[in-house]
């Protein structure tokens, strides 16, 4: 997981995280392409995205999400830093 300097700075961060693991609300507005992969909360006054991308095991390039090989990557930001 990695989270930007802005979303650490958040108010009640461990929540924001517990509310991102247990989010299943998933509609076109918040994962735009249907895949589970990305998603969006307002998080007080800020809007809060996240994103999983897949990775080889080195983290260097693209892995089929399907693959043992694949790393998944959780990047948490705000919709600013985006």
């Amino acid at each position: 997981m990695v989270a930007t300097p802005a979303v650490l700075e958040l108010p009640h961060v461990d929540q924001l995280f517990a509310a991102i693991r247990g989010f299943d609300d998933s509609t076109t507005d918040n994962d735009p392409d249907g895949e589970h992969d990305f998603g969006s909360l307002d998080w007080g006054a800020e809007r809060v995205l996240w994103k999983i991308d897949y990775f080889d095991r080195a983290l260097q390039y693209w892995a089929n999400p399907l693959s043992a090989e694949c790393q998944r990557v959780l990047t948490i930001m705000t919709a600013g830093e985006y």
